[in-house]
């Protein structure tokens, strides 16, 4: 009878209607999409002969736009993660003139072209800019340095984490954080103890997006970098120059660099965010 019954219901149809379909539709996408380009770039990788894989990794000049772009990327999603955090609280929480103008200036990078970017924040951190002028004063250099590549960066991604944390400070019950305080907490015990936790992974996704945005960022950057070898130059740069050289494995063994990094350092960042969720379930 047992058998009967659990038989009956695996023939049930899924409570989501189509589920087989979409599901496959998805994968194939996908596939499509994302893993046959990247597996073409892997299996071209492996035709690269071995002496010319390696000195390509080993160059200096590789190595020194390797530091700048992860470097400057791992920068921006840290500024992104701690400000990012702080905008999505002040747009949640607080009402004020103006809310709305910075609510919708928030998703300004994700519409403006990163060209238009880069060229803005170059005019307006250059040496005689409106805001390079002031700096210049204080020995302060942005445009044309490593620091210029920061704020671009910062500058494309603070919407991943704003968006990101925004919806979870919304559902957060303030009932708790006005027990907390009954209970004599102070605020600083109310912050850390009842509002981050819930809001911990959000801020690890946001600022996750952040940083593989910044990693791939090309538009905005190369106008307010510089682009001086060793110094100034990001590996997406450097790879659209050795293919303008027509050194094509060269381009492919850097393109390929960025994808295993890439992946290993958010396969990193996932297990982290899945580890916290587990420690907040348990």
């Amino acid at each position: 009878m047992a058998a009967a019954v659990s038989a009956r219901s695996l023939k049930q149809p899924s409570v989501i209607p189509g589920f087989g379909l979409t599901l496959g539709f998805t994968l194939s996408y996908l596939g499509l999409i994302v893993l046959v380009p990247l597996g073409a770039l892997v299996l071209q990788a492996g035709g690269v002969d071995a002496d010319k894989f390696w000195n390509e990794l080993v160059s200096p000049r590789t190595l020194a736009a390797f530091r700048v772009s992860f470097g400057t990327a791992i920068g921006a999603a840290l500024v992104n993660g701690v400000f990012g955090l702080l905008v999505a609280w002040v747009l949640v929480r607080y009402r004020f003139a103006g809310r709305r103008l910075v609510d919708a200036l928030i998703d300004l990078p994700f519409a403006l072209p990163t060209a238009v970017a880069g060229i803005a924040l170059t005019a307006l951190y250059s040496h005689d800019g409106w805001i390079g002028q002031w700096l210049a004063v204080l020995g302060v250099k942005v445009a044309f340095t490593p620091l210029g590549i920061l704020v671009a960066l910062v500058f494309v991604g603070l919407p991943f984490v704003v968006r990101t944390v925004e919806p979870v400070l919304r559902d957060l019950d303030r009932e708790m954080e006005e027990a907390a305080a009954l209970l004599g907490a102070s605020r600083r015990h109310i912050v850390a103890r009842v509002i981050l936790p819930p809001v911990l992974p959000a801020l690890i996704t946001g600022t996750t997006l952040a940083f593989a945005r910044a990693v791939g960022e090309y538009g905005s950057v190369i106008f307010i970098a510089g682009n001086m070898p060793g110094i100034s130059e990001i590996l997406p740069l450097l790879i659209v120059i050795k293919l303008e050289q027509f050194d094509y494995d060269g381009a492919i063994v850097l393109a390929t660099l960025m994808l295993v990094v890439s992946f290993a350092l958010l396969l990193a960042i996932n297990m982290l965010q899945a580890w916290t969720r587990r420690r907040q379930g348990g």
